[in-house]
């Protein structure tokens, strides 16, 4: 720094405090008068004490599905939500597909040929030269196929929605399946498998899926390296076209267009892509039913331990799913207010995450589960504070204010359904999907308005059911049995009435198959 500058500003250092205090001979601010707070409140219109806050009623009236609603020529539904805040639009397509059509002996089938739809370039296009087009429009376009569904979305600037069209639907209508793309996958995949047994989360997952729907559902039957082995570039381009057809697709564009422009542009796309009416066999039902009792995996080199609680629950159709959702809160899925967390994380210290979830099945009953991850030696008293806490909701109504808050939380979150035009068009488009009703959302607060006590305690009697109840404990089972040596009243085998652990071992990673 230049000497002179330096010499400025260390004078001025000096100088300014004494500026910029009161010209006062004794360099001291003269201080106003104190103002009682209660006065200084009322100027400012702030309150003393936060409990003193009013918050305006909101009022919110949420979109209807019929006004989003478009039929392009070929009968394709479409829901077209405008949105010219950025200078960008999304297109994403749900497919009549899944998982659960993947012939015996080709599983894996569906979300390879989910990946390659994208990864495996075109007919007209290596799949160096799709990537390369979709970068230099800077375009997002995926494609992949899950247990129920398909799916796949372009994201481009508005500008480039001619280019990104023409690239999205031939790739949708043509893919070119490219050799070397599908056997780098099949690669990617084997690989993977051998890591099958490695971390908890994953061991937990699977292993509750099975407990849930048995062995010989669609959801438990894993690809193997045989089943990946000979699954077939003509296996995959056969699966594409009897699936991804306009007759099986669903639309949600969001962004930044006018809609009749857009349909247009939708109805050249497709031109010429005829619709197949072959229907599509629906999603089929477990007919497992679960084994109530404690089940336990043994994972030597960890040492916390993660369990899952539950049973199965129910459909969406059920009339009780308003007041389930609100006991549910309650219980464990509320977050910090939810009982099962502040009792195992705030009051105990023994989880840093625990809750529950009542989600309704949309094609089959879906689950009740509790869960959490815990030091090995405090797993067990972790698992018998939450199997309190499942009777305690089933057997004492909950508090006016445990009631008020699930409700308003319910509530005053539900906007954040339609917080985005991509929202509110890929949630109508998964409505109709999945056949929901069309004033589903229009009375969905109503409904958990109408939520009482009585119906939150009449609900946790019926549905949760503590002699059902299936525990899995996955980790270090020697060292979670031993538990803590300071609390010896929680035991493992204290958990049930027969005492009985039964030990699930890992599988061979690759064949799935169980030892004996």
């Amino acid at each position: 720094m230049n000497r002179r500058f330096a010499g400025v500003i260390s004078t001025l250092a000096v100088l300014l405090p004494v500026a910029l205090s009161s010209p006062l001979s004794n360099g001291q601010a003269k201080k106003p008068p104190a103002q009682p707070q209660k006065n200084r409140a009322s100027q400012t219109g702030i309150p003393s004490r936060p409990e003193d806050l009013k918050y305006s009623t909101l009022n919110y009236t949420p979109p209807k599905r019929d006004s989003y609603r478009r039929v392009l020529v070929n009968g394709t539904a479409a829901y077209m939500v405008e949105d010219h805040d950025f200078p960008l639009i999304s297109v994403s397509i749900t497919v009549r597909t899944g998982e659960y059509l993947e012939p015996k002996g080709k599983e894996g089938l569906a979300a390879l040929t989910g990946g390659q739809i994208r990864a495996g370039g075109t007919s007209a296009k290596t799949a160096e030269q799709f990537d390369e087009a979709a970068d230099f429009l800077a375009a997002q376009i995926a494609a992949n196929i899950g247990p129920t569904q398909g799916n796949a979305s372009l994201n481009c600037l508005s500008k480039d929605i001619d280019k990104g069209l023409s690239l999205f639907f031939e790739m949708l209508k043509s893919p070119g399946f490219q050799q070397d793309r599908l056997a780098l996958a099949k690669s990617q995949i084997l690989q993977a498998m051998e890591r099958r047994n490695d971390r908890t989360d994953a061991i937990e997952t699977r292993e509750w899926d099975r407990l849930m729907r048995g062995d010989n559902f669609f959801s438990t039957k894993d690809s193997t390296k045989a089943s990946i082995e000979s699954i077939t570039r003509d296996d995959i381009i056969a699966f594409h076209k009897k699936y991804f057809q306009p007759g099986g697709f669903i639309l949600a564009v969001s962004g930044d267009f006018k809609t009749d422009d857009m349909i247009a542009k939708l109805n050249a796309a497709m031109q010429g892509w005829e619709p197949s009416h072959e229907p599509v066999a629906s999603v089929p039902k477990p007919d497992h039913t679960p084994v109530p009792g404690i089940y336990a995996v043994h994972k030597a080199d960890v040492n916390q331990g993660r369990v899952s609680i539950g049973h199965l629950g129910v459909t969406r159709d059920n009339p009780d799913t308003f007041a389930i959702s609100v006991m549910n809160a309650i219980l464990g899925g509320g977050g910090f207010t939810s009982r099962i967390l502040s009792r195992v994380r705030s009051d105990e210290g023994l989880a840093y995450s625990a809750g529950s979830s009542f989600t309704p099945g949309v094609f089959y009953p879906g689950v009740f589960r509790a869960s959490f991850q815990s030091k090995s030696p405090t797993c067990v008293q972790a698992a018998a504070i939450v199997l309190e806490e499942i009777d305690s909701i089933r057997t004492t109504p909950v508090s006016k204010e445990e009631l008020e808050t699930a409700v308003n939380q319910a509530i005053e979150v539900f906007t954040r359904q339609f917080a985005t035009a991509g929202q509110i068009a890929g949630a109508f488009a998964l409505d109709e999907y999945t056949n929901r009703p069309p004033d589903y959302w229009i009375k969905y607060r109503d409904r958990v308005k109408a939520v009482t006590a009585g119906d939150v305690l009449r609900v946790a009697k019926q549905y949760l059911q503590p002699d059902k109840l299936v525990i899995l404990v996955v980790g270090n089972i020697d060292d979670i049995t031993r538990g803590n040596p300071d609390k010896p009243q929680y035991a493992l085998t204290k958990l049930v009435k027969d005492g009985q652990v039964h030990r699930i071992p890992l599988p061979d990673p690759l064949t799935m198959a169980y030892p004996k």
